[in-house]
């Protein structure tokens, strides 16, 4: 599977139903030759319209359930990790 293919499909929560949005990157383990984890931007809306927060939801390959041919189901609970992208901190929500 291609990244591209990733990235056509929806990440959907099924802890809450809540689309999360859309896969835009990959933090890959070189060393290991796997995918440690997918990154979904966050957006916020602001005055009725959707724009990027600056930070990024950062999900483990470990909490993927299910890729199917238009969504990727994942598990996250409230735990989940936020990246804000400018600094590239970890940063619990």
């Amino acid at each position: 599977m291609k990244i591209s293919d990733f990235q056509t499909k929806d990440v959907i929560n099924i802890v809450d139903g809540k689309k999360l949005g859309q896969i835009t990157d990959l933090e890959l383990d070189l060393r290991q030759g796997r995918i440690d984890a997918v990154i979904v931007p966050q957006f916020t809306k602001v005055f009725g319209l959707f724009g990027s927060s600056g930070t990024e939801i950062v999900i483990p390959w470990r909490s993927i359930v299910k890729i199917g041919a238009d969504v990727v189901l994942v598990r996250l609970d409230e735990s989940k990790t936020i990246r804000a992208e400018e600094d590239d901190l970890h940063v619990r929500s």
